[in-house]
């Protein structure tokens, strides 16, 4: 299906790797020109020139930056003035106990999580509505509406970035601008990958069934029993900045493999 997004140019931030990476090598497929972000510049132009070694007729740019760095956001966008799709990706997540959180550790996740992307919105978001078009994603997590208690830092800043996202919906009424989030449950990116290997490491087992049993011991709720893999929530956003999903207002969007029990 053609997602009607040919020639468009898309910020996705922490796009090296995981999720972030997935969103642009699935827009880079619909003939997007994606602008590639993430802290390492080196790191950042591995994919730019993977992604253009797969689809040579896209422009893809790199967009090295520290978002939380202030000056940073604000030299990243003399660079690149417009774009129509933001999909703010980056974020940083640990399991913690509360009692082990201090200020210093919530601000810093405050600041990552919630304070870039909102930067990014903020500066985005008032040309989407001029050229009234534009889509902006904020990547969620089942976490936002469902805490485990294992990392209540993490689960504040995502349930932070559902209410962002409705606020900031509520400014493209009667445009064609979109404000989304969209909510994962687990995925296997690369670290959670290599987090399941080490736990079976004496074992000889095949990765699917490592994955099986680690799901079918610590995430019996799952419905899927496997990790939602990257490629999935990639063609997911795709879908949701494309034309067609223009009735997507403010929504918060569920990929969770069945991890939340209730309708709502």
């Amino acid at each position: 299906m053609d997602m009607g997004l040919h020639n468009k140019t898309a910020l996705i931030t922490g796009s090296t790797k995981g999720i972030g990476k997935a969103i642009a090598i699935e827009l880079a497929r619909e003939g997007v020109n994606v602008l590639i972000n993430g802290r390492n510049y080196e790191e950042v132009e591995l994919t730019v020139n993977e992604i253009r070694s797969q689809f040579p007729t896209t422009s893809p740019q790199n967009a090295a930056a520290d978002m939380v760095d202030m000056k940073q956001r604000e030299t990243l966008f003399e660079k690149y003035p417009h774009v129509d799709i933001l999909v703010n990706n980056m974020g940083i997540y640990e399991i913690m106990q509360y009692e082990d959180v201090d200020d210093a550790t919530w601000e810093k996740y405050f600041r990552t999580n919630v304070l870039a992307a909102n930067g990014l919105s903020k500066f985005y978001l008032p040309q989407m509505l001029k050229n009234n078009f534009g889509r902006m994603i904020f990547i969620a997590s089942e976490e936002a509406v469902m805490p485990s208690g294992q990392m209540p830092q993490y689960c504040m800043t995502k349930s932070m970035l559902l209410s962002l996202s409705k606020s900031l919906s509520k400014l493209t009424i009667g445009t064609e601008v979109t404000v989304n989030t969209i909510m994962p449950g687990p995925t296997l990116s690369e670290n959670v990958q290599q987090i399941i290997e080490g736990i079976y490491a004496d074992d000889k087992m095949s990765f699917s069934e490592k994955e099986r049993q680690f799901m079918a011991s610590n995430l019996p709720q799952s419905e899927i029993q496997r990790f939602i893999r990257p490629l999935e929530i990639g063609r997911l956003a795709a879908f949701i900045c494309s034309p067609y999903a223009s009735a997507f207002k403010g929504s918060p969007i569920r990929m969770d493999g069945g991890m939340v029990p209730t309708i709502y």
